[in-house]
Order: structure tokens, then C-alpha cells, then sequence
């Protein structure tokens, strides 16, 4: 069997290739790589292992058609855990559009031109859970169906949500979307390298139901052991760890600074936190997706475990210190503050920074208001990210889901929950069907039944850039279930994003 695995470079994906190494003595492992030397450097060791057999590079770029077919060229599988995230896809926002429709697009027409290639060759792609945004209040639980809404600035969301269409409405026969929710890196370098502003647009009372990288890419390649007439195909499933892998973002950070006995409330300003606008909820479901791959297998006191114990030798020692002696404690974490500082008040994409420099569409996005940035308290004040989430509410989807078999009375009751109306004359009850739809803008578009009512999705020429959020939440009872409104009809455009463009950290 021919696997062809795009992404094995990146967190998840290499996680998922040495997965695939396991089983190399059963497969033939195809990868496409960007011919870049540390590509080049992290698989040198296993072509030399593999000596020809069982593992073949194309060095290339998914953006280019003729790459993508060569690297898929008599496969049997392939396993897209290819994506450009954020920050990076907020700054690059071209190369984000590029990598993340583009490229799929390319690899869903190369696979209908392998022979018979829509009917035999299954797809795992991997979506996001920043399709649907900020889950706060009483909606901290989340399931797939549930209304998509990218949040304001998140061109990475934008991206992968058209991405996550082209493939629901390919003609595809097999094909599954894995929603990922954060992937927690088990390498302290790894977990380095995600610092950066984009740390302060998350709430502190965010619930968030992680997954380490290498259960993201154990239960990816356990899709190869799926019957290819299992139920489990032409389906959208929320990838998170479980109960296990769940806390609040508030204790993530108390745990990431205590493996180097750091504590929050003297590396950070409170205030630097953002209110709303980012993402991330826990998983109603997501033991559905485990009930297939059965990858359920970190927690979070193991991942706390494997990160402290692969951290540098010196920082093994300065946690010593800091135990010991309160002045080297204190000294560290000034010096931690000033970097934090920096990020948050110094770069464009801090939060700090909009503040100072009266950013107001960037502070009305994710605080509400200047005045509510303000009234932010310091550390002792209200506390209580601590708190258990209320009990997992399902929101509505329009329709009774609890029916065996649907019909068009139910298509027309869930497009106007959405704010608009379904046109078809005549629906066999096939779920893959694409049907007529249109939206509350007069919109007229087509779409499989699946997409709709199972993915969240509705219609793409509304879809985000522009955010005209207040407006949807008005026409569309679906979408006001997960939108806090401020009433003001607030429009964000894609011309809104430049103000980060091109920046680093």
C-alpha cells in the first residue's frame, strides 16, 4: 500500500511520518517537500535508512500543480496534515491563501486524475477548531455542525475553512476532516518557537481541549486501518485529547511557566490578554473520532512530564535556583516580564501596542472597548479562570436531528433558521446531493446537504473577509447563538489585516 503523506515537516506531520516509519515494512511511504535545507537535514537519516525502498521524496511545493501530481502519482492514501497557521498566516496572508486553498485544491484535481482515482483514493484532511472562534460564556462546548465563525483578523481560519469546502464538495467517494484543536508540541524547542503576540489574543477564561503531537499523528495514520466501507467516511470530526487534555487557558500558561517555576502574575500584565476574538473550545464529540482511532493516550500531566524532561540542562538548573534563592527567582522573572513586555507593547500585533498607538478596530474586536481594556483589574482582582464550565449545551442546527431520515420540510426549516431559503424542487434524502440554496443577501449557490447541515458551513460569497458579523446575527438565528454583538454593525475588511503584514516577532 502507497500512503502519500503532505505536511511531514511540520509538528503534527513529522509526529505523523514517524508513525508511518513504524509501519514502512508494510508501506510505501511518498512525501512532497519544500526543497529547503531544513527538510533536506530532518529527513536525510531515514532516506539513508530506507536506501531506496519504501520511501520516496518529491522535492517540491503544493502551490505548484505538477509537484502535487508527481508526489501522488499511484498512491493508494493520502494524508494531508499540510496547513500555513498563525501567527505566520496573518502576516503572509498571500502565501497563507496559497498553502491552504490553493494547495488543496491541487491535491484534490490530482487525485481525480490518478485512475479512478475519486472512487479509490481516500483523503484525511485537517481542518481546524478556529473555523468556529471564540466559544465564552455559557457555549464553552462545541461540536461540528455547530455555526462556522472565523474570528475577526484570522486570515489562518479564512483559509482553512474554504480548504475544508473544496473537499467536502469534491467528488471525492472517501474523505473525512479532522478538526485539530491546539497541538501541543512534546519538544521544548517547539514550544519556543510558538511564542509570539498572537499568545495575548487569547482569553484567559478560554476552555481549551488540547492534544499532543504525537497523538495528533498516531490517530491520523490509524485512519490507514479504517474499512474502507466503514461509516466513518464523508464526515467532519472535532480532533481533540479529552477529558484528559482539557484546562482552561489561564491554567495552560500557569503550567507552562511552573515547569521552569515561573508564575504568571509576575511575567505578565493581566490586561495584555485579550476579552474575545480568538478561538478554541472543549469537544462535545470528539470521542467520536476517538471511538475510530482510538488515540486518546497523553494527558496533560504527561505532557508536563515529557516537556520538563527534555528541556536544556541549564534551565533544569535555573528552576533549581529559582526553588532555592527568591532573589534569582525574582530576577528571572523580571527578565521574562521585560520579553513579554516587548512583544505586547513593541510589535503590532500586541495588544499593548493597539492600546498604545489607539488601534481602535483592533481593541474594539477584542476587547469590546478602549473603556473595557481599561477596567481590565491586576491579578487579584476577580479571579476566577479557575472555574469549572457550565454543563455542555448543544446549540441548535435547525433541523431534528434526531430523525432517521430527512426531507426537503427539514432542508427549508434549517435554511431559514440560517436566514435563508432552500430552492430545490425535488431531494432524495442523499445527504452528498448537492442541492440549491440562498442566503438572507440574495445569494444563490450550491452545495451538498452534508456541508451544510453536518459541516456548519453556508454560503461562500458571505463568507469571511469581509466580517459583517452584526449583520449576520441579526438575519440568522444560527450564528446569533455564538456571536456576542455589540450592535453597532461593525464591519472588519480584509484591508483591516495590513496592519500586521510582513511583521515577525
Amino acid at each position: 500500500m502507497t500512503v502519500t503523506l503532505f505536511g511531514g515537516s511540520g509538528t503534527m506531520g513529522f509526529e505523523a511520518f514517524k508513525e508511518l516509519w513504524k509501519r514502512r515494512d508494510q508501506l510505501n511511504i511518498q512525501l512532497l517537500l519544500l526543497d529547503k535545507r531544513r527538510e533536506r537535514n530532518l529527513f536525510y537519516p531515514y532516506l539513508k535508512k530506507s536506501k531506496g525502498r519504501n520511501l520516496s521524496i518529491t522535492w517540491g511545493d503544493a502551490t505548484v500543480y505538477s509537484d502535487v501530481k508527481k508526489a501522488i502519482s499511484g498512491t493508494d492514501w493520502i494524508l494531508d496534515a499540510m496547513a500555513f497557521i498563525s501567527p505566520q498566516a496573518d502576516y503572509y496572508r498571500e502565501k497563507a491563501k496559497a498553502i491552504n486553498i490553493q494547495g488543496i485544491a491541487n491535491i484534490v484535481k490530482a487525485i481525480g486524475e490518478e485512475p479512478d482515482g475519486n472512487e479509490r483514493i481516500p483523503l484525511i484532511y485537517t481542518g481546524t477548531v478556529a473555523s468556529t472562534g471564540d466559544r465564552l460564556d455559557e457555549i464553552r462546548f462545541g461540536r461540528t455542525g455547530d455555526p462556522l465563525k472565523p474570528s475577526i483578523y484570522d486570515t489562518y481560519a479564512v483559509t482553512k475553512i474554504a480548504g475544508e469546502r473544496i473537499v467536502l464538495e469534491s467528488d471525492i467517494k472517501r474523505w473525512v476532516s479532522l478538526r485539530m484543536t491546539f497541538i501541543m508540541p512534546t519538544s521544548w524547542k517547539k514550544l519556543m518557537q510558538l511564542y509570539d503576540p498572537i499568545l495575548f489574543h487569547q482569553p484567559l477564561n478560554t476552555h481549551m481541549e488540547n492534544i499532543t503531537d504525537r497523538d495528533a499523528g498516531f490517530g491520523l495514520v490509524n485512519c490507514l486501518d479504517i474499512d474502507k466501507n466503514s461509516d466513518f467516511w464523508c464526515r467532519i470530526y472535532n480532533m481533540g485529547g479529552g477529558p484528559e487534555m482539557r484546562c482552561t487557558a489561564f491554567n495552560f500558561l500557569k503550567m507552562n511557566l511552573g515547569i521552569s517555576g515561573l508564575d504568571p502574575e509576575y511575567v505578565y500584565e493581566r490586561k495584555w490578554f485579550a476579552l474575545r476574538n480568538f478561538h478554541m473550545q472543549y469537544y462535545y464529540d470528539s470521542s467520536q473520532l476517538n471511538s475510530y482511532l482510538h488515540y486518546w493516550r497523553d494527558s496533560l500531566d504527561d505532557w508536563k512530564r515529557e516537556i520538563g524532561q527534555n528541556r536544556p540542562f541549564f534551565l533544569k538548573i535555573i528552576k533549581s535556583l529559582c526553588s532555592i534563592f527568591p532573589y534569582i527567582k525574582s530576577r528571572v522573572e523580571r527578565e521574562t516580564y521585560e520579553r513579554m513586555r516587548t512583544m505586547a507593547e513593541d510589535h503590532s500585533n500586541g495588544t499593548a501596542y493597539w492600546y498604545n498607538n489607539k488601534n481602535l478596530k483592533r481593541i474594539r474586536a477584542f476587547y469590546g472597548s478602549i473603556e473595557n481594556y481599561e477596567s481590565i483589574g491586576d491579578w487579584k482582582k476577580n479571579l476566577d479562570y479557575d472555574t469549572p464550565p457550565p454543563p455542555p449545551v448543544k446549540l441548535d442546527h435547525g433541523y431534528d436531528e434526531l430523525k432517521e431520515l430527512l426531507n426537503e420540510e427539514d432542508l427549508q426549516k434549517a435554511a431559514r433558521f440560517r436566514g435563508g431559503k432552500y430552492d430545490g424542487s425535488y431531494w432524495n434524502g442523499d445527504l452528498m446531493e448537492k442541492v440549491p440554496w440562498t442566503c438572507s443577501n440574495g445569494h444563490s449557490f450550491s452545495a451538498r446537504v452534508n456541508t451544510i447541515l453536518k459541516g456548519g458551513h453556508w454560503c461562500p460569497l458571505c463568507a469571511p473577509p469581509d466580517w459583517d458579523y452584526d449583520r449576520e446575527s441579526q438575519d440568522s438565528p444560527f450564528f446569533r447563538q455564538v456571536w456576542h454583538g455589540d450592535g453597532d454593525n461593525a464591519i472588519y475588511t480584509e484591508a483591516d489585516c495590513d496592519d500586521i503584514s510582513g511583521k515577525r516577532t
